[in-house]
């Protein structure tokens, strides 16, 4: 009898080259225990068998068999693509050109390797030059160019408001709200707080703490519009104990499960923060209106409350809806003035909350957590959103202690929620964030990194302990190797696990928490709103039942998706925003870091503005110059120059390519 051939098939995401070829990882998530494969190999899939895939789909595909890779002379999977799973991109972006009467779509995305056909009466009666939003048809002939339909048009290539706000449209975030959305918020809005909102039940479950006696404000950067999120402070004997309130927008109060701004909230799952502007998740009337903490109004909140004695340690807890009245509106740097005893605006109480909040941060490292800092670009642009200057955001203690406060509601709360359904003999039903261990491959290569640094780091159980990577980042802040220290958190970033939202908990390892949820944002975070109403359930023993467990599951991977795809905007902004400033720059002479080496040339990160760019090896000089991927460096044969990451230079840029979003230095000697 013959034997029975088992294909190979399994799924993943793939991602393409820029020649327009895939590859999909292989790991244990996604194949059968009986394919016998081996583990964190890629499965190659050329161009032909792309089979309509684009960049970033969740594809199922079959393994067809291993060869030789011409170029490393090593084995590889190679396969083909079966079936789309999910797109990666339900919209595209792009410029419309017109020949012959035919209109085509130029993705801006250059690894979408296909133009698309649009009809005259599917274009929305835009031009010859145009950037548009469009979306695909129908696409079953992959060596045929899609039809699509021009569903919104932006404005001209290189303009503003067409450039920043394709980001977020082609990934699905809408800047305008639907008008039955608008209209159910407005209504909300008009009716306001009503008397029965606000009746007082110091258990916070039948009705509300009062708080509005108590000192509150809340501390946000100066150009905020939404702030959901205040501190109370009271302090309660003579030995050090204070009660801290943790006070939160109660946007569940307003938004109910199913209404048409619920439904509106979930697709979008999160607020998307441009590089000028917000796309909110919640309309304004209700983000930036009676959903937020202002200054001086009356304000529903979901509280977390805490008795910590001089320690910092937590000796009672609180949960429950409250109502507050905010004392005052401070922005970081007003706070931080109060802090340094500049300002006498509640400095007493502010510097005692400081204090907590280093107490905390101490005891976080302490228990393994990871010190990262990575700096925020923002730029200062003109009328017509032209980027004139950069700088890197600045960091004071007002921030962190804004931070230990929220982390510590979000741990405690989720710690609360998971426990009393476990003191109930139940399986505990939560939206954790959770944060899972390195996978060993990353930290070798973020070893290697280290290592082309000048420096090493111990191993134990295959991990970098964070005691070790702290370390280091402290040491290069000593030496003042500001930069390394950057590329360095930078690395340790790529090289870990991706936060994600999750009903199984692992952890947060990157905290080095054992509980962890997201409940301190509801204004700009759906899981938050997720986790007020577990919280609400649990305190009025109406546990969440088994049956409910798929929805939490499919809710988790639908929120950590669209995570992803609003920061994957908010990067490209950025990274537009760069080139953009240094496209005026052409010709100008920087200060610059090796922020990578590769076989083409030198990646330089310009220091002001984090600009990267690349010098090309015909650039560098009359040499022969060469790559060691194992020490990290180029080196010149004939004059034994070399550049490694971390080495400074001067830079000019040479030539800017908006279109591609690439910058070409060239090296000043």
């Amino acid at each position: 009898m013959e034997a029975q051939i088992v294909k190979k098939i399994i799924q993943g995401r793939i991602t393409l080259t820029s020649k327009g070829d895939g590859f999909v990882k292989i790991d244990e998530k996604n194949i059968d225990k009986s394919h016998d494969l081996d583990l964190d190999e890629s499965v190659f899939i050329d161009h032909e068998h792309l089979n309509c895939a684009f960049h970033g789909d969740t594809v199922e595909i079959e393994i067809l068999g291993k060869k030789k890779n011409e170029k490393t002379g090593i084995d590889n999977f190679y396969g083909i693509v079966l079936k789309i799973i999910e797109r990666s991109k339900v919209y595209h972006a792009g410029k419309l050109e017109e020949e012959n009467g035919i209109f085509f779509l130029i993705p801006d995305d250059k690894k979408t390797y296909i133009d698309f056909l649009i009809k005259k009466e599917d274009s929305l009666e835009a031009e010859n030059g145009d950037k548009v939003i469009c979306e695909i048809n129908n696409w079953t002939q992959h060596k045929k160019s899609p039809f699509a339909k021009v569903i919104k048009i932006l404005g001209k290539p290189g303009e503003n408001e067409a450039e920043v706000l394709a980001y977020a449209l082609e990934r699905g975030f809408n800047d305008k709200h639907d008008s039955d959305v608008q209209t159910a918020a407005e209504q909300i809005q008009k009716e306001g707080i009503k008397p029965e909102d606000k009746l007082i039940n110091e258990n916070g479950i039948d009705g509300r703490r009062d708080f509005r006696q108590i000192l509150t404000f809340t501390i946000d950067p100066g150009d905020a519009k939404d702030f959901d999120d205040a501190l109370s402070f009271k302090k309660i004997n003579n030995e050090g104990d204070v009660e801290i309130g943790i006070h939160i927008a109660d946007v569940t109060h307003f938004i109910k499960p199913d209404d048409v701004i619920d439904k509106d909230a979930i697709y979008r799952q999160t607020s998307v923060y441009l590089v000028d502007r917000c796309v909110a998740m919640l309309p304004e009337v209700l983000s930036n209106d009676l959903c937020s903490l202002m200054e001086g109004q009356d304000r529903l909140v979901m509280s977390a409350v805490f008795i910590l004695d001089k320690n910092a340690n937590v000796k009672s807890e609180w949960y429950g809806r409250a109502i507050i009245n905010s004392k005052k509106r401070f922005t970081y740097e007003e706070a931080q003035e109060s802090i340094l005893g500049k300002s006498e605006i509640f400095k007493a109480e502010l510097q005692e909350l400081n204090t907590l909040a280093k107490i905390l941060t101490a005891r976080k490292f302490t228990n393994g957590a990871l010190l990262i800092e990575t700096d925020e670009v923002k730029f200062k642009l003109d009328e017509k959103g032209v980027p004139v200057d950069v700088y890197v955001k600045e960091r004071f203690d007002a921030h962190k202690l804004i931070e230990e406060f929220m982390v510590l509601a979000n741990s405690r709360v989720c710690k609360f929620i998971t426990q009393e359904q476990e003191k109930n003999n139940l399986q505990p039903i939560c939206v954790y964030r959770i944060h899972d261990k390195p996978e060993a491959e990353k930290m070798h290569a973020l070893n290697l990194f280290i290592n082309s640094l000048g420096e090493k780091v111990k191993f134990i159980n295959g991990n970098i302990a964070s005691s070790e990577l702290n370390k280091l980042l402290e040491k290069l802040k000593k030496e003042n190797r500001e930069a390394e220290k950057d590329l360095l958190s930078m690395h340790i970033s790529r090289s870990m696990q991706k936060a994600i939202y999750s009903t199984k908990n692992v952890g947060h390892y990157g905290l080095a928490l054992e509980y962890y949820s997201h409940f301190t944002s509801p204004i700009r975070r759906y899981p938050d709103d997720l986790t007020h109403r577990l919280l609400m359930r649990v305190l009025k023993k109406d546990w969440p039942q088994e049956n409910e467990r798929r929805y939490f599951e499919q809710m988790c991977a639908y929120g950590s998706k669209r995570e992803k795809e609003a920061a994957d905007a908010e990067r490209g902004s950025i990274k537009y925003k760069q080139v953009e400033y240094m496209s005026y720059r052409v010709g100008q002479t920087f200060e610059g870091i090796v922020s990578g080496v590769s076989q083409w040339g030198i990646y330089v990160e310009e220091k002001k503005s984090r600009s990267e760019g690349m010098i090309r090896l015909r650039d560098l000089g009359d040499d022969f110059y060469c790559y060691n991927e194992a020490q990290s460096k180029i080196f010149g044969e004939n004059s034994g120059e070399e550049w490694r990451i971390g080495d400074k230079v001067k830079i000019k840029v040479k030539s800017v390519d908006l279109e591609f979003r690439q910058i070409d230095y060239q090296l000043v000697k």
